[in-house]
C-alpha cells in the first residue's frame, strides 16, 4: 500500500520585484502552514520521507510544516522537478520512488496538485487551496503502478480556523 501526500505552498507574496521562483510566503501563509501541521502532527501519520520544489515559498512551507511534525530533516530533499505546474512531472516524479517508501509527503504547486488530486483520488476537489493537504492511498504495492487511488482525507487551513 502506498500513500500520497501532497501540501501546497501557503499563500505567497506578489509585491516584490523577484522570480517566480523566489516569491516568499505572506504572513497569512505562514500562520496557514503552522496550522495545518499542527493538525498533520495530531495525526499521528508515518512519513518515511518528505520532498519539496525549490521555489522558496514551497520550501518555507516544508520547514514550517516538518517542524510541527518534528521531522528529521535528513529525510527530506529538494527535488526540482516538483517545481511543476501540470502535475506531469510530479507523477512522474511518484511512479519513480523507491519502492522501500511507502508514505511519502511533497510539498509543492497548483495547478499540478489539484489535477494530481483529481486525477489519482476518489473525491472531486475544486482547487487544492494554498497550505492545502491532500491525501491520497493506493492498494498498490509499487509506485510505478499507481494509477486510481483512494482520497482519505484533505485538511484546508479555512476548516482550522
Amino acid at each position: 500500500m502506498k500513500n500520497l501526500l501532497l501540501m501546497r505552498h501557503g499563500k505567497s507574496s506578489w509585491e516584490l520585484k523577484v522570480s517566480d521562483e523566489d516569491r516568499a510566503l505572506l504572513q497569512r501563509g505562514i500562520t496557514d502552514a503552522k496550522l495545518v501541521g499542527e493538525e498533520l502532527s495530531s495525526k499521528g501519520l508515518e512519513i518515511d520521507f518528505t520532498f519539496s520544489s525549490p521555489a522558496n515559498r514551497a520550501l518555507h512551507t516544508a520547514m514550517i510544516c516538518l517542524r510541527q511534525l518534528r521531522f528529521p530533516l535528513d529525510r527530506f530533499k529538494v527535488i526540482p522537478e516538483l517545481y511543476d505546474f501540470s502535475g506531469n512531472h510530479v507523477i512522474d516524479f511518484v511512479r519513480s520512488l523507491s519502492n522501500d517508501l511507502n508514505t511519502v509527503l511533497i510539498f509543492g504547486h497548483n495547478h499540478a496538485f489539484t489535477h494530481i488530486a483529481n486525477s489519482l483520488g476518489s473525491q472531486y476537489i475544486e482547487n487544492v487551496p494554498t497550505s492545502g493537504f491532500v491525501h491520497l492511498k493506493f492498494q498498490n504495492k509499487t509506485w510505478a503502478a499507481i494509477e486510481k487511488g483512494t482520497t482519505v482525507q484533505t485538511i484546508f487551513p479555512k476548516h482550522l480556523k
